[in-house]
C-alpha cells in the first residue's frame, strides 16, 4: 500500500512538473523581448512553485564578475548590490564551477552573502537558498537562484531536478538575450564613434580650430544651416565671420543657389542703396542701363551683409520692408520685385548701443536679431593658436614658394602670449609676413613685428634688438627721445596699415586715435 501510494505521488509530481514545464515553454516563447520574458518567469516560480526572489545573474567574461540581471521582489537599488566576484559567495561558486548549490538554512551558512539586504532577519526566518548554473555547450553564462521557505532538509532533489531543466530551458533564451544586448551596445558604442567623427568632420573646411568656444561656433553653425532663420553675426573683427556666413550657406538647402556678399561699411549711402536694390535706366545722372542688385543677384541663395551696423538711417527703412514683406523697388523704378533669399548679417559693432542712441531702427534689430551667433575673439580661444599657425605656414608657404618648416619654442610663445586685437586675421598676415622674410627653415621670433598698443600690449618675453627697429630701419640715434617717439609713431601706423590692408578707418580704430589724425599722420610721415 505505502508504494502504491509513493508510486502514485511520484506520478502527480511528474503530470504536474509536466505541466509546469509546458507553460514555462508557452511563457519562454511568448515574446521577443527577453526581459519581459525573464520577468513573467520568476513571477511564475513565485506564485506556482513557491520560489521567492527568483534571481537571473549572468557572467561577465570581460571582468570575471557576476551581475544581476533580472530578479523579482528586490528593487533597483538591491539589484545593482547583487554583484560577485567568480568564486564570491554561493552565487559565484556555482558559476565558477558549474555545480548547482543548496543552502538550507542562509541564516546558518557563512558562505550565504545575503549581498542584497532584501531578507530581513535571517536568524529568524527559515529560508533555504537554491542557485543552479545555467550552461550553454559545457559553458556556464550565469545562474538561476530562488528562495524556498519551510523546507525539509534533505527535500530539495526535485526542486534541483525541476530547476535544473528549467535552466537549460532558459539558456537558449538567454544567449538571445545576451547577444541583443551586446548588439545594442554595439550600435550605441558605434553611433557614439560616428557621432564623434561627424563632429570633427563638420568643421567647416574654411574655419580651423578645435576649441571648446570655437566648437560651440561650429554647433550653431549645424543648427541654424538647415533653417530659413536669419542669421546675425557678433565679434570683432578678423574672428571669420564671412567664413562661418559662407559655411552656413553651403551646408544649407541653397547651397546650390548663389551667395553674394557686400560690406554695408565701405559704400557711401547713395551707392550702398543702388547697390542692394538696383537701378533703372535714368534713375540718376550716369545710370546709362538697368542694374540689378543684390537682393536679386541672390534670389535662391544667401545674401550676406556685413557691418550691417553701418548701413545709414533711410537704407534701414527699405531693408526693413524687404525683410518683412519680402519685396522692393529698384532705385528710380516702379515695378516691384519679390525674392526669395536667406538673409545673413554681420557685425562688430554694439548694436543695442545704436539702438538706445537712435541710431539703428530697433524693429530692424529684433527682424536681424533671430539667431545671433558670438564668433570669439582669437585671445578667448588661444589653444587654437598652434592649429592655425600650421594651416597659415603651410598655406603661406604655397603661394610664396617657401619651404619653411619650424616655429621653435620661442616663436610659439611670442605668437601664444601676444593678444591679437586683430584676431585671426591679424594672425594670418603675420605668418604670411614671416614666411615671406624669413631667409631659411624656421620662424625666428624677430620675423614677428608684433608692436603694442594701449589696449593690446606685446609680449614682454621678446625684446627686438636695440640697434634695429622691428621694421628693419636703422636708428640713427637711440638715445633721442624724439627720434624713439617718431620711429614708434611711424612703426606702429605702418604695422596697423599693414595688418588692415591699408584701410586707414580700421587703422584708427586700432590705434585708438581719429581717422582725420590718422591721415594727418600718413601724409607726414610718408606712408602711403
Amino acid at each position: 500500500m505505502s508504494e502504491k501510494l509513493d508510486s502514485l505521488n511520484g506520478l502527480k509530481r511528474e503530470n504536474r512538473d509536466l505541466s509546469f514545464l509546458l507553460e514555462l515553454t508557452s511563457i519562454l516563447n511568448s515574446s521577443l523581448d527577453i526581459e519581459k520574458v525573464m520577468n513573467q518567469l520568476m513571477v511564475f516560480l513565485d506564485e506556482k512553485l513557491g520560489m521567492s526572489r527568483g534571481t537571473l545573474t549572468l557572467l561577465d567574461t570581460t571582468t570575471n564578475e557576476v551581475f544581476t540581471e533580472v530578479a523579482h521582489g528586490l528593487s533597483p537599488e538591491q539589484i545593482q548590490l547583487g554583484r560577485y566576484r567568480l568564486g564570491e559567495g554561493v552565487t559565484g561558486r556555482v558559476v565558477a564551477a558549474g555545480e548547482p548549490m543548496v543552502i538550507p538554512n542562509v541564516g546558518k551558512d557563512p558562505l550565504f552573502l545575503n549581498r542584497t539586504q532584501s531578507r530581513g532577519d535571517l536568524e529568524r526566518n527559515n529560508i533555504s537558498f537554491l542557485c543552479v548554473p545555467i550552461k550553454l555547450e559545457n559553458q556556464t553564462i550565469g545562474a538561476l537562484s530562488v528562495d524556498c521557505h519551510n523546507r525539509k532538509e534533505g527535500s530539495f532533489e526535485d526542486d534541483l531536478r525541476l530547476l535544473t531543466i528549467i535552466c537549460s530551458m532558459v539558456a537558449r533564451s538567454v544567449q538571445l538575450y545576451q547577444k541583443i544586448k551586446s548588439d545594442q551596445e554595439t550600435l550605441v558604442s558605434e553611433n557614439k564613434r560616428l557621432n564623434r567623427e561627424l563632429g570633427v568632420r563638420f568643421r567647416p573646411t574654411n574655419i580651423i580650430g578645435q576649441s571648446k568656444r570655437i566648437a560651440d561656433v561650429f554647433d550653431s553653425i549645424g543648427l541654424v544651416s538647415q533653417t530659413k532663420a536669419t542669421v546675425l553675426l557678433r565679434g570683432e573683427s578678423g574672428t571669420g565671420k564671412e567664413l562661418v556666413a559662407h559655411a552656413i550657406h553651403y551646408n544649407s538647402e541653397r547651397a546650390e543657389g548663389p551667395f553674394i556678399k557686400i560690406s554695408c561699411a565701405a559704400l557711401p549711402e547713395a551707392l550702398l542703396e543702388s547697390e542692394l536694390f538696383g537701378y533703372e535706366k535714368g534713375a540718376f545722372t550716369g545710370a546709362t542701363a538697368r542694374k540689378v542688385g543684390r537682393f536679386e543677384m541672390a534670389h535662391n541663395g544667401t545674401l550676406f551683409l556685413d557691418e550691417i551696423g553701418d548701413v545709414p538711417a533711410s537704407t534701414q527703412i527699405k531693408l526693413l520692408r524687404v525683410l518683412q514683406e519680402k519685396e522692393f523697388e529698384r532705385v528710380g523704378g516702379t515695378e516691384t520685385l519679390r525674392v526669395n533669399i536667406r538673409l545673413i548679417t554681420a557685425t562688430n559693432r554694439d548694436l543695442e548701443k545704436l539702438v538706445r542712441e537712435g541710431k539703428f531702427r530697433e524693429d530692424l534689430y529684433y527682424r536681424l536679431n533671430v539667431i545671433p551667433i558670438f564668433l570669439p575673439a582669437l585671445r578667448d580661444r588661444k589653444e587654437d593658436i598652434p592649429l592655425l599657425v600650421k594651416h597659415f605656414l603651410q598655406t603661406a608657404n604655397e603661394e610664396n614658394g617657401k619651404a619653411v618648416k619650424y616655429v621653435p619654442d620661442p616663436s610659439m610663445k611670442y605668437l601664444m602670449n601676444y593678444g591679437w586685437p586683430g584676431n585671426v586675421r591679424e594672425l594670418e598676415n603675420a605668418l604670411t609676413r614671416a614666411v615671406i622674410l624669413c631667409k631659411g627653415d624656421t620662424l625666428t621670433p624677430d620675423l614677428f613685428p608684433i608692436p603694442g598698443t594701449k589696449d593690446q600690449p606685446a609680449l614682454q618675453d621678446f625684446n627686438p634688438p636695440e640697434t634695429v627697429s622691428i621694421l628693419g630701419e636703422q636708428e640713427a640715434d637711440s638715445n633721442n627721445l624724439t627720434v624713439q617717439k617718431k620711429n614708434l609713431e611711424k612703426r606702429l601706423i605702418r604695422d596697423a596699415l599693414a595688418r588692415t590692408g591699408g584701410s586707414q578707418r580700421q587703422s584708427a580704430k586700432i590705434l585708438g586715435i581719429t581717422e582725420r589724425i590718422l591721415g594727418y599722420k600718413v601724409k607726414k610721415y610718408g606712408l602711403k
